[in-house]
């Protein structure tokens, strides 16, 4: 697609960007529909507690889901752990790690089709592929009164993936939160701020590092927090994945 050339040529060159919330929205509209955004965002409303945080930290809640999509197909499938090698995640990796799974109406519903489709669009156009792994997760990061909020608690990272979309849901009384992207010799890249509803950051995860600051509340007598959609996917291509291995190792 046209309006989504500018961002891909990002990708290829910098290895991440920052879409501003009309463009996103632009983007997302001419890709499919949003009719249900409304329930979608309010569905963040209704996240489980993540009890496998190793700071000890209570600040996050989450739903996943994981996807096959392929061109011309989308399928969710059954539900199964989350898993990061602590190579990735030192702080929570190394486990399989359970979490309640998206709702099957925000999972099947229009939003989400939509989103899905626009990344396997826009990532396959950077990195053709006839198959990905795609895991969604719904994060909301509170910030309270003596426990800021850390929406990467495991520090400057990777995810083990081939690309990352970052769009942001909602943002309610917080401060901070600035996402940075660094190369593998830890020289910083770039820094943005995602502020209004529809912000993304989309990242090349085998090229570049990325973190966001924490999050703490601007009135301490009122209730904060931090929704982002994030959406991984992994490329199961075995000779691209191979090409991907070896430009670019862990």
């Amino acid at each position: 697609m046209t309006l989504q050339r500018p961002v891909a040529d990002a990708l290829k060159l910098d290895g991440f960007t920052f879409v501003q919330a009309a463009g996103m929205k632009d983007l997302l509209e001419a890709t499919g529909s949003l009719a249900d955004w409304t329930a979608f965002a309010g569905s963040w409303n209704d996240l489980g507690p993540d009890t496998y945080m190793a700071d000890g930290g209570r600040y996050r809640r989450r739903r996943h889901a994981v996807y096959a999509v392929s061109p011309g197909s989308i399928v969710r499938q059954p539900a199964q752990p989350h898993f990061q090698s602590r190579d990735y995640n030192a702080l929570n990796g190394g486990i399989e790690r359970w979490f309640q799974p998206i709702t099957e109406t925000i999972g099947a519903g229009a939003t989400m089709t939509t989103v899905l489709t626009f990344c396997l669009s826009l990532f396959g156009s950077v990195l053709p592929s006839h198959a990905w792994h795609a895991e969604i997760h719904q994060f909301r990061i509170e910030a309270r009164r003596g426990e800021e909020g850390r929406p990467t608690p495991e520090g400057i990272h990777r995810d083990g993936v081939d690309y990352v979309l970052v769009l942001l849901v909602n943002r309610v009384n917080i401060e901070s939160g600035m996402t940075t992207v660094y190369n593998p010799a830890g020289e910083a890249l770039g820094a943005f701020t995602l502020t209004q509803t529809f912000d993304s950051a989309l990242v090349d995860d085998a090229r570049v590092l990325h973190g966001v600051t924490p999050v703490a509340p601007l009135d301490i007598a009122q209730p904060g927090y931090r929704d982002v959609l994030v959406v991984t996917f992994k490329n199961r291509s075995a000779s691209a994945d191979n090409q991907r291995v070896s430009a670019y190792p862990a």
